[in-house]
């Protein structure tokens, strides 16, 4: 018995073999009802796209490469998330690439990425210079970032510096006067300025509200909730000299600061307001006030974005920010009385 053609799927579908092609492919438009009548048509007939002879027909892999610095941590297993769902429903596969921070990165950027077996790449929270990105660009490999921008690449991105003024001014606008942070070490040019951003926003709102900034309540962990709790812990073990707010810049630290707070007998907010940022799952069980980065959606968005550019559509390099929403639970709260403005 022979096996099921293009044909045959058209013809139990009731449709035109372009627009199984279409369906089957990932590319171009096809309406929900036709995309489900085809599959379902081949699934039954047992028809197998020949990826193979796809590929050697069209020069396309169909295969898109994702670029990050770690995969343990939640922003980027997130992102990562993002990305693998939205290209499993386009029909293609993903290799992913993990620097473990910098231990392979030259590796992958001058060796791996290079080897033309992927139709585009998505970098996710890496500071390409404009020789890496170019290098990419010449090897005939469309770029979307995630994290910041890139030169001559389209990237998705929250405003970091405007994500540290909003949870600082949430916290002012609650009475509160001596705001501490905790965030992350400075960058260096390898990778986007999250950290120093949201730290810089923490300091203008403070700034602009009239507040000193003590530098010893500017604290640096390396994102983990262990980090965090110890940090927080010795800023908050001095009873005559503590915050009665902390902004983290994510969600785990600003876990790790309530679970240091309560583990001095503070009470969180009644002595210690603390807010966070990322929507990270571990918030809701500490009834974290956070702002929401949509870490899953920027990494879909990259996805159509980058298949946009695959498909002949906008190639403008220019971009895109992602908006940050407060999600307000009760780990935030007016300051103690001794704490408010005379």
């Amino acid at each position: 018995m022979n096996p099921p053609r293009l044909q045959d799927v058209a013809a139990r579908a009731g449709v035109s073999t372009a627009t199984v092609s279409r369906a089957l492919s990932g590319k171009g438009h096809v309406s929900p009802r036709a995309r489900a009548r085809v599959r379902e048509a081949a699934q039954e007939l047992g028809f197998v796209v020949s990826y193979h002879a796809s590929s050697l027909a069209s020069g396309r892999s169909r295969n898109i490469g994702v670029v990050l610095p770690h995969v343990d941590r939640w922003y980027f297993s997130t992102v990562l998330e993002g990305v693998a769902g939205a290209l499993m429903e386009a029909g293609y596969d993903l290799t992913l690439y993990n620097f473990e921070g910098d231990r392979y990165r030259e590796t992958v950027l001058t060796d791996f990425l290079l080897r033309k077996r992927l139709d585009a790449a998505v970098a996710v929270s890496l500071h390409l210079d404009p020789a890496e990105t170019e290098q990419m660009f010449a090897a005939g490999i469309p770029l979307v970032g995630v994290g910041g921008p890139l030169v001559g690449a389209p990237t998705i991105s929250i405003d970091d510096l405007d994500v540290g003024r909003r949870a600082t001014q949430h916290l002012i606008g609650l009475g509160h006067r001596r705001i501490a942070h905790l965030g992350g070490a400075e960058e260096g040019r390898r990778y986007f300025p999250m950290s120093s951003d949201r730290r810089d926003g923490w300091e203008q709102a403070m700034a602009d509200a009239g507040l000193a900034v003590e530098p010893a309540w500017s604290l640096v962990a390396d994102y983990t909730f262990t980090d965090a709790y110890q940090q927080a812990k010795n800023l908050l073990a001095d009873p005559a000299d503590r915050p009665t707010a902390i902004f983290a810049s994510s969600d785990e630290m600003a876990a790790g600061t309530i679970l240091a707070a309560r583990d001095l007998g503070l009470t969180v907010p009644g002595d210690l307001s603390v807010i966070g940022v990322d929507a990270h799952p571990i918030g809701e069980a500490f009834g974290l006030t956070t702002l929401d980065q949509h870490a899953r959606q920027q990494g879909t968005r990259a996805v159509e974005r980058l298949l946009e550019h695959l498909a002949g559509g906008s190639r403008e390099p220019s971009n895109e920010l992602f908006p940050a929403h407060f999600v307000a639970r009760s780990s935030t709260g007016p300051a103690p009385a001794s704490d408010h403005r005379p």
